[in-house]
């Protein structure tokens, strides 16, 4: 071959190389423009959402393992047909409704043009009551407080949400307050990281700063529900060869949120779950103090989301209460 057809040859490959990838670039960022379903149903504030179920089969089998048939319908009438089921442990045996797991299939979401990204987590009232609903709000402004001083966070949303129970000839309906959060499987895709399960692992093998960050807000909301070296209400995401960052989920332990069922872990030696205890066994001095001071810088936006729209007067009492005894310590 003669040396321009050779480089005539070399050019359009060169050329095919260059569309490909920039074909695929392109493919990449259309796909990472998808919504997800999480941010679809929660686009706006405090959304009304309908779930249509068997409410009456998920009351008298809480252990169930299978998904049975449920409907997710939004305010302006969009429907979506999904499975739900009980998940949970606690909550599940004491809730009137368990908390619930809702998946929709892969090809609903594509035809959608949403992100196949098709799991969510339910957390309902463990009492269909105003102080069940009270204690949701609680539990949510700790799951969006967190939100406001780390990346590294599960996504919460508060949704007003009705429950229509399909298995009664009369069909009941049952109108709460909600948490809808993000499957784990989304936290990790949103952060670039792999979620892993580990136990033994202590907070300093942990990303210091981020272990430093997750033990004070721990104390600052007064929860001893957690662990890293049993995985207990921590998921773990490795973001880089050994780099593991702790992404605390579950708060309703917590003296923020002030359960009557809740009981501190008895190795803290608490009398009740309103007093705290710094777990942060390995962690240095100096991280505790800067992860300190992150919060204190947030302070006026933590107590604001206490004073939101969505909490009664005395919610936001009893919440800006007990964020500013956290905040007249010194650590």
């Amino acid at each position: 071959m003669a040396p321009d057809a050779k480089h005539t040859v070399h050019f359009f490959m060169k050329i095919r190389i260059l569309l490909f990838v920039l074909l695929a670039l392109g493919n990449t960022a259309l796909t990472a423009q998808n919504a997800s379903l999480f941010e679809f149903l929660t686009a706006t504030d405090a959304p009304d959402l309908t779930l249509s179920t068997d409410i009456s089969a998920l009351i008298t089998n809480k252990i169930m393992e299978d998904y049975q048939p449920a409907t997710l319908t939004t305010a302006d009438g969009k429907s979506y047909s999904a499975g739900v089921k009980p998940r949970g442990k606690f909550r599940r045996r004491i809730s009137e409704i368990p908390p619930l797991k809702i998946k929709v299939k892969k090809k609903i979401l594509q035809a959608e043009g949403l992100d196949t990204l098709n799991e969510l987590k339910l957390v309902l009232p463990t009492s269909l009551d105003e102080p069940g609903n009270e204690r949701v709000i609680r539990e949510y402004l700790a799951y969006r407080m967190y939100e406001q001083v780390t990346p590294y966070h599960v996504r919460a949303r508060l949704i007003n949400l009705t429950l229509l129970n399909t298995g009664i000839l009369h069909q009941k309906k049952y109108t709460v307050k909600a948490i809808l959060l993000e499957d784990e499987e989304e936290t990790a895709a949103r952060l670039g990281g792999t979620l892993i399960e580990r136990f033994g692992l202590t907070l300093d093998s942990l990303q210091t700063d981020q272990a430093a960050l997750m033990s004070v807000f721990q104390y600052m909301v007064g929860n001893t529900d957690w662990g890293v070296s049993e995985n207990r209400n921590v998921r773990l995401l490795e973001t880089a060869p050994g780099v593991i960052i702790p992404i605390p989920f579950d708060f309703d332990f917590c003296g923020f949120v002030d359960a009557p069922y809740a009981s501190p872990v008895s190795e803290s030696g608490l009398r009740n779950v309103r007093e705290r205890y710094l777990m942060a066994d390995g962690l240095s001095e100096e991280a505790l103090k800067k992860a300190a001071t992150t919060l204190h810088e947030h302070r006026q936006t933590l107590t604001g989301f206490c004073r939101g729209k969505h909490n009664s007067s005395s919610v936001a009492e009893h919440c800006v209460k007990y964020l500013d005894a956290f905040f007249r310590e010194k650590i």
